[in-house]
């Protein structure tokens, strides 16, 4: 739940499946912040069913009691977007959320997307470990942190809840977006492994392209039925050419193109439903 106080930002598309799978671990959440994608490992802190797990503090060099980075002492009032960027402020921002070992992880994630008033789901939160070049799921590193938030001229909550439209403004572009769509896979799969388990990959690609592609709902049925339990790199990359290129009616679809056998399949598939 959002804070007492603090509006939400709306979800992104969650699936029954993304709902159904809570990681933990070193990734121990899966949306755009992450989810585990094993079923062997403990729920997510950032999602436990029946409601959220209780915060607890994070560590690193504490705050001043009383001191917001972004709130003038004297007035309490939010300071203007245009004030100078702070290296100094922005790392006192980052130890209100890291742990001991420097990284922002599942717990101080959970406090974060609390205070921006976004839900880990929100396609806005993989927007944002873009631009702060996150490499693992659930966790921001000091660098990264400093690294994107100066890239974004953030040093607190408010000027980055300034940059909500900006970072969804990536999103409507082609190029930026297929950035983005490009960086989840990695983003989000295991980095012992070179493919994306077939959950984690539903699941992202419900975030991505669940609003936009009106082949999706259809092409997640056939996932769910299908024999395939990962997808790899160049099929993760067809996905997002097949949803710009082909019609939703498959009428434009060539046969004798290049495409992965995972989507010959699922024209196959989807022709002889369309049949019966």
């Amino acid at each position: 739940m959002a804070a007492p106080g603090r509006s939400r930002e709306p979800s992104g598309l969650e699936t029954g499946e993304a709902q159904r799978r809570r990681g933990g671990g070193r990734r121990s959440t899966r949306s755009a912040i992450g989810r585990g994608s094993q079923a062997s490992r403990a729920p997510s802190p950032a999602r436990w069913p029946g409601g959220a797990r209780p915060l607890q503090a994070a560590a690193g060099p504490a705050a001043p009691e009383g001191l917001s980075y972004c709130r003038s002492q004297a007035s309490g009032k939010v300071i203007s977007g245009e004030e100078h960027f702070s290296s100094k402020k922005c790392l006192a921002w980052f130890y209100e959320y890291a742990g001991p070992d420097e990284v922002v992880g599942p717990e101080g994630m959970e406090k974060f997307c609390e205070d921006i008033g976004v839900e880990p789901e929100n396609i806005i939160m993989l927007v944002l470990a873009w631009k702060l070049e996150a490499e693992s799921m659930g966790f921001f590193t000091k660098e990264e942190w400093l690294k994107g938030m100066t890239s974004l001229q953030c040093d607190c909550t408010e000027k980055l809840q300034s940059k909500f439209d900006f970072l969804r403004s990536q999103l409507n572009d082609i190029s930026s977006f297929k950035n983005i769509y490009r960086y989840a896979f990695d983003f989000a799969r295991d980095k012992d492994q070179r493919s994306l388990d077939i959950d984690t990959a539903k699941s992202m690609l419900a975030l991505l392209l669940g609003r936009t592609w009106p082949l999706f709902p259809v092409f997640y049925q056939y996932l769910e039925q299908s024999k395939y339990r990962v997808m790899n790199k160049d099929q993760w990359y067809n996905v997002l050419e097949f949803s710009r290129t082909v019609h939703a009616d498959l009428s434009n679809y060539d046969e004798d193109g290049a495409w992965p056998v995972l989507l010959d399949e699922f024209v196959e598939w989807q022709k002889v439903r369309q049949a019966s």
